[in-house]
């Protein structure tokens, strides 16, 4: 069985165990969800603002569409 090693504490942990994420040709190993925020947090923090803004605007847009729909699936029906 395979391991890998968390990029942001350094514990290993086996393959179907943690997150790995793919970006840009890059394999992203993390041991758990709050290492991941960790990377992931100083990676948006130190991103330019001109190159995220188009991508911000396109999440917070799906994601209040998503919160929208389900608040009026939620809704009761008299």
């Amino acid at each position: 069985m395979q391991y890998y090693t968390c990029m942001v504490c350094g514990r290993k942990f086996y393959e179907g165990q943690g997150i790995i994420l793919t970006i840009s040709d890059k394999k992203l190993y993390f041991h758990s969800k709050g290492c991941a925020y960790k990377f992931l947090r100083v990676v948006i923090e130190n991103s330019n603002t001109d190159c995220i803004s188009d991508s911000l605007e396109i999440t917070i847009k799906n994601f209040r569409e998503k919160l929208e729909s389900k608040s009026k699936a939620s809704e009761k029906k008299i």
